[in-house]
């Protein structure tokens, strides 16, 4: 297990909390479209104003998305730096058929944080994720599901800036996180 006085790690999926798969009025898209040819043209779904509200929240960003290495054309898009990718292991016979409604990602993320605290923004998180995760990971965790018409929203800022703030509250003065 990794030390608890390390920033907490947020998972971030691209389709439907960075590429809305809808229009938000109010929150307005305006990063340049992929020329023809050369790209994929949601990317100018993209709210280029994400990436400084994601780096202000103090955590260590990760993609956990299935652009995998492909995410790198969003993170400048965005204004991030290059950023490690989950990796998505074969399911483990070993471990098991996963339960019913337990999302695919689920398993591999919890392993990844490895008992750190993590945050997880995607539009696919059920019920399900919420139990594994509370059973299975012994950190504090927050599975923060995003309106995939809308994408990432300040509403949503609110509620990740509120759990970190309360978490940062509950770490003693000698292992505090930064």
């Amino acid at each position: 297990m990794t030390s608890a006085a390390e920033r907490p790690l947020l998972f971030l999926d691209v389709d439907g909390p960075l590429i809305p798969f809808g229009t938000s009025p109010g929150h307005p898209r305006t990063a340049a479209p992929a020329p023809a040819g050369q790209g994929n043209p949601l990317l100018a779904r993209l709210d280029p104003g994400v990436g400084a509200r994601l780096l202000a929240l103090g955590c260590d960003l990760v993609w956990a998305t299935t652009w995998l290495e492909r995410a790198k054309v969003v993170a400048p898009r965005i204004g991030l730096p290059r950023l490690p990718v989950a990796d998505w292991p074969d399911t483990d016979a070993a471990a098991g058929p996963d339960p019913r409604g337990l999302h695919w990602k689920t398993r591999g993320l919890v392993a990844r944080a490895d008992g750190r605290p993590f945050i997880w923004v995607d539009d696919e998180i059920g019920p399900m994720d919420r139990l594994w995760v509370t059973a299975q990971h012994p950190g504090p965790s927050l599975l923060h599901r995003v309106d995939p018409a809308r994408g990432l929203t300040p509403p949503d800022f609110s509620t990740l800036t509120t759990w970190l703030d309360a978490l940062r509250a509950t770490t003693s003065p000698g292992r505090s996180l930064p």
